[in-house]
């Protein structure tokens, strides 16, 4: 397939404009993302791409940011060679957890392997967020356990979780991206206890979890925490991450409001890793 590549570059750079311009190029078509120092590389089938539906998008901020563009058309090509040499390289995190694709042939041996088709970089566990929930996962005994994993991406958290020993893991996400390739990633490492959906906090029904990751944005957080605090269990962790330490009081403040108690955080480069322990 033929693919359309567009490097943006963000002045003033905002690491969280970036990750918004990337969760909005990908209700359009895009489908790959790669960080760069000043702003990402994005890529599209080129029959997806217009150049209207870009300026769209990056219009609502330009009032405060400016953008600096360039686009380059790719003929169809190995794209897994094209990851493996140039964006996606076997990924360890804790010592333990073993992130690669399933081209990858040289990697170490680890506790916890997880297979994961790169189609969305945000889903490989090189972001702070994730990486910094896979780390808590490791720390956690999770026998038994039922998870709810809120903006699931590839479903990587799933994925461990249920290697970890989690009885049931449901797995949401609004995009349509995450949902198929979360289903196809549990496929890739044998998981069969992994109940992917397609949509927001509005699927949470009564079933309730011991254990909660919700990776997204601080704006969603807020909105979306009373409805995770209805399902989760007393005694149970809500963990939310997406957001930056500026943000930790608002969180907090939240949290604390819905009668959860602080467990801590963890923080990676300025993004947060946020642990709520729901009070009996």
């Amino acid at each position: 397939m033929d693919y359309q590549k567009i490097s943006i570059q963000i002045t003033p750079f905002q690491e969280w404009l970036r990750d918004v311009l990337n969760a909005q190029l990908a209700e359009i078509g895009f489908d790959s993302f790669v960080e760069t120092e000043t702003g990402f590389d994005a890529f599209i089938p080129a029959n997806l791409y217009t150049e209207e539906s870009l300026n769209e998008v990056l219009e609502d901020f330009s009032g405060d940011f400016s953008f600096e563009i360039q686009s380059e058309f790719i003929a169809d090509q190995n794209w897994n060679k094209e990851w493996e040499k140039n964006y996606f390289k076997p990924l360890m995190i804790g010592g333990e957890c073993l992130i690669r694709a399933p081209f990858h042939t040289e990697y170490p041996e680890a506790k916890y392997e997880i297979v994961i088709e790169p189609n969305m970089a945000f889903g490989t566990g090189n972001h702070e967020t994730t990486a910094s929930i896979i780390a808590l996962i490791l720390q956690n005994d999770l026998t038994g356990k039922t998870i709810l994993d809120m903006g699931c991406g590839t479903g990587i958290l799933g994925i461990l979780a249920s290697m970890k020993g989690a009885r049931q893991i449901t797995a949401i996400d609004i995009d349509k991206w995450s949902y198929e390739g979360t289903r196809e990633n549990a496929a890739l490492n044998n998981i069969t206890n992994i109940n992917a959906k397609q949509g927001d906090a509005g699927l949470l029904g009564n079933e309730k979890f011991d254990l909660i990751f919700a990776n997204i944005h601080k704006n969603v957080l807020l909105n979306d925490m009373e409805a995770y605090n209805a399902v989760l269990n007393a005694g149970g962790t809500l963990i939310m991450s997406g957001f930056y330490t500026e943000d930790i009081k608002d969180i907090r403040t939240k949290a604390e409001s819905l009668g959860m108690k602080d467990a801590g955080f963890v923080e990676k480069n300025n993004w947060v890793a946020h642990s709520f322990i729901k009070k009996d």
